[in-house]
């Protein structure tokens, strides 16, 4: 009987060596656990426990294969009554490990390893490396999550959940809404200018984002944009708003009102950069509207990286956005730009936010340009014009002004000098071509302001279709106060200011011209001719040169005081004008 038990038992020990002399090839398989976890009070335990002991040292180079990442071994696995599934099959990582991530600061894409450009948008030189924090390093990080914000984690409890938040009806929403619900206005020859550069005044519950040179005048606007929003109008009473900012103490910011004349009461100024700081202010103040100054100088504890970052801009930016959007409050942005002009920060920065403006102009001028790159309120192609003074901006009442030359006074007439009528966006200029025809000059062709090609274009025109023998002249086009004429509706004027330096005949003062000239010698329309041409006259000029084809829809018009003349192509313009 004995003999008969130790062959039984000779036989089991032989199966499950061999069980376990598989299992080193062969993937961690059920069978394999259940062996291992066998009870105690079996006939063989003993056995099976000395023979595991033996084989410890060749299956812990096999625990990182199969998802004891986390340092257990099997042997303690097999001395637990239970077993979680999740140390099998997930690989857990280590507490307070850190994750690198190469983030485009073009694009905003991610990628696990450095390349030397992005894949996505294949520039070079905008790859940022940045560690993202566990989910043990982000304090109430949603799981799966490295560096994601909630409300919980940076203390905005205050904030509406987004279970709470259900779909309506499109009928529900518009139903009963008026026009000064959708948009506040703002009163004013200013408020009036930025308000049609936002598409007709403030949304509610907006995130505009301001970006512009250093010194360019950020930060005057919104100073004024804030007194101008907190001060109200007829229709609304006054209401309290917040400039936070990042960079100036409280005492710079009210020096810079005091020499603006600003003293509204309801103009509330606070120094910080914590963002959570910020919005349990704002929450406790219910202003009309948040001013921050800036966006790379705020930071939330509980994302990694520094302020201006980023991943602090990005996560900041998405706050500033749900706050927004929850609390109905519109939300202005302060954005540093970088050498190529575009604004500091991940390029998703755009993206986000709801509008985005641009404050231009030159160093040598005191014009400014509010410029709309992107509107989901409105159009894209308004422009606000002002003028830096010692008091803030002040609004251009005539933009064309900017543009014409101060003329001699005692002459009447000048010659190669020619009036242009352009559009930037929804709003027409005019601005003065000058051309100089020097004969025996060393420098055959020179153009500042307009494009070579399209001089080179309109020069050969001039030579082949209309006969004019300029080629052993030295032609110099220049546009007045460093313009850039673009389109194409300045070529009448380009050729006419040639013609007229080459002819030596001036061109009356109160002349425009509008049109595009073809190959063939021909004058083309452009858009917006009845645009152009109205603002020819309010501006007080008395002749107007157009396409022939748009000669009679233009009479049509019954504009006072201003004379249409059409020309068919260059010959007609200049039998027109150059014959005495």
């Amino acid at each position: 009987m004995l003999i008969a038990d130790m062959r039984c038992f000779r036989c089991f020990y032989t199966r499950a060596h061999s069980l376990l002399l598989q299992s080193s090839t062969i993937p961690y398989s059920p069978i394999r656990l259940h062996l291992r976890r066998l009870s105690s009070s079996s006939p063989v335990s003993s056995v099976f426990d000395s023979f595991s002991d033996q084989n410890d040292a060749s299956s812990s180079k096999e625990d990182s294969k199969i998802g004891f990442s986390d340092g257990k071994s099997r042997k303690a696995i097999s001395n637990t009554k239970g077993w979680d599934p999740g140390e099998v099959v997930m690989n857990k990582t280590k507490k307070g490990k850190l994750k690198t991530v190469w983030v485009c600061e073009s694009c905003g894409n991610s990628d696990g390893q450095w390349w030397g450009s992005c894949r996505s948008c294949h520039k070079v030189g905008t790859i940022k490396r940045f560690s993202e924090g566990s989910e043990a390093s982000v304090s109430g990080g949603s799981k799966g999550t490295s560096f994601g914000v909630t409300e919980g984690s940076t203390g905005l409890s205050w904030l509406p959940e987004q279970a709470m938040v259900q779909p309506h009806r499109l009928t529900d929403v518009i139903h009963g809404i008026t026009q000064q619900q959708w948009r506040f206005s703002l009163p004013g020859h200013f408020g009036n200018e930025v308000a049609r550069v936002l598409g007709g005044g403030l949304a509610p519950g907006s995130l505009i984002l301001i970006g512009g040179d250093p010194g360019i005048g950020k930060s005057t606007l919104l100073l004024q944009l804030a007194s101008i929003i907190a001060e109200g109008s007829e229709l609304v009473e006054q209401a309290p708003v917040l400039y936070i900012s990042g960079e100036e103490s409280v005492e710079q910011i009210g020096s810079r009102a005091d020499r603006m004349k600003i003293q509204t009461e309801e103009l509330y100024l606070f120094s910080s950069s914590d963002l959570q700081d910020i919005l349990n202010k704002a929450h406790r103040l219910s202003p009309r509207a948040l001013i921050i100054d800036s966006i790379q100088t705020v930071y939330l504890k509980d994302v990694t990286g520094s302020a201006g970052g980023l991943t602090q801009v990005k996560e900041c930016t998405s706050t500033l956005l749900r706050f927004a959007k929850k609390s109905n409050v519109p939300v202005f942005l302060v954005g540093h730009v970088t050498k190529a002009g575009d604004i500091a920060g991940p390029r998703v920065l755009e993206h986000i936010v709801d509008v985005v403006l641009y404050l231009e102009g030159e160093e040598s001028s005191a014009y400014r340009l509010l410029r709309s790159v992107k509107n989901r309120f409105g159009s894209t192609d308004e422009l606000g014009v002002f003028e830096m003074s010692n008091s803030g901006l002040e609004v251009v009442s005539n933009p064309s002004a900017i543009y014409l030359s101060q003329q001699n006074p005692d002459s009447d007439v000048l010659a190669g000098l020619a009036v242009a009528v352009v559009m930037d966006g929804s709003r027409s200029f005019l601005i003065e071509v000058q051309a100089l025809c020097s004969p025996g000059s060393t420098v055959s062709r020179h153009v500042n302001g307009v494009q070579a090609s399209r001089a080179d274009m309109i020069i050969a025109v001039l030579m082949k279709q209309a006969g004019l023998r300029i080629q052993e002249n030295g032609i110099f086009l220049n546009v007045a106060n460093g313009m850039a004429l673009s389109e194409t509706a300045g070529d009448l004027a380009i050729a006419a200011a040639i013609c007229s330096s080459f002819l030596e005949f001036p061109i009356p003062h109160g002349v425009a011209f509008i049109g595009e000239i073809g190959l063939g010698g021909e004058v083309r329309t452009v858009p917006r001719m009845e645009k152009r041409v109205s603002t020819v006259a309010k501006l007080g000029f008395n002749k107007c040169v157009v396409p022939k084809s748009v000669e009679s829809s233009l009479k049509a018009l019954d504009l006072k005081d201003i004379e249409i003349i059409g020309c068919k192509n260059l010959k007609e313009l200049i039998n027109a004008m150059f014959r005495g």
